[in-house]
């Protein structure tokens, strides 16, 4: 059956009958513009992460520093998850791991080489950078959430556009948003600011010292997940946007993911 464009970028679109699956139709990842995206990725998510070492209050609701840039995140998975197909999204989640990795490996050799001049500013980075820093807990929960909601992020977009085919993308970019957020953002403040890691003995050798009570936990998850959501939300117009150029710019499209 034809049904008229509903939001898809990509014009009038087969929708399968109940019960029905399709081969949804995705992108070639060998294009630049894959590039493009998935270089945006791995940059935010490194720049959130460091962010995310500092914690802050607005109006009593508790945040991390990456509320900035972090969300969007998401909306360069959500595209490249539509446009590129499941694969795709996630050898850009792991372009984005292996950056992290490497970030780690360097701060961690910059914390133990000699300091020069004020020790108060080796112990400074030490504690936040150093292998036994806030840092690593920060990069391990980050690495666990940001794989998981991800995961989650493009299952449901490549799931509901077999289901729906080209419509209905505000369906599949909100849904998925709504899930792979609530996954990451609970996740991520768990293992990171909560008492949670010494419950389970996790993450040897590494200060877990509590940065939030269970109450700032509940702020923090209730606030970021609503926050990260709307922010997706009000950039739709700029998600479609920027899916219906890649279609109609990507001669792979339908070919195959």
């Amino acid at each position: 059956m034809i049904t008229p464009d509903n939001g898809s970028g990509q014009g009038s679109a087969h929708v399968a009958a109940p019960g029905e699956t399709r081969k949804a139709r995705f992108a070639h990842p060998g294009s630049q513009y894959f590039a493009v995206l998935v270089s945006l990725l791995a940059a935010f998510y490194l720049i959130s992460n460091i962010a995310a070492t500092k914690q802050m209050d607005f109006g009593g609701w508790v945040v991390d520093g990456g509320v900035f840039l972090f969300p969007l995140t998401y909306l360069l998975g959500g595209i490249i998850s539509e446009v590129y197909g499941f694969r795709a999204a996630m050898r850009a989640v792991f372009v984005g791991f292996a950056v992290m990795v490497v970030g780690a490996v360097v701060f961690g050799l910059v914390t133990i080489s000699p300091a020069l001049g004020d020790s108060y500013n080796q112990e400074a980075f030490e504690i936040l950078f150093g292998w036994d820093g806030v840092y690593i807990r920060i990069l391990a929960a980050s690495l666990i959430g940001f794989v998981l909601g991800q995961v989650m992020n493009s299952i449901v977009i490549v799931k509901v556009k077999e289901r729906f085919g080209e419509s209905n993308l505000w369906a599949r970019i909100m849904s998925s948003t709504v899930f792979g957020q609530v996954a990451d953002t609970f996740v991520f403040g768990l293992i990171a600011f909560t008492a949670f890691p010494l419950f389970l003995n996790v993450l040897p050798g590494v200060d877990l010292f509590v940065m939030m009570s269970w109450t700032e936990f509940a702020s923090y998850f209730v606030f970021g997940v609503i926050y990260k959501c709307l922010v997706e939300f009000l950039l739709f117009p700029l998600t479609y946007g920027v899916v219906r150029m890649l279609k109609s710019r990507e001669p792979s499209y339908g070919m195959g993911s």
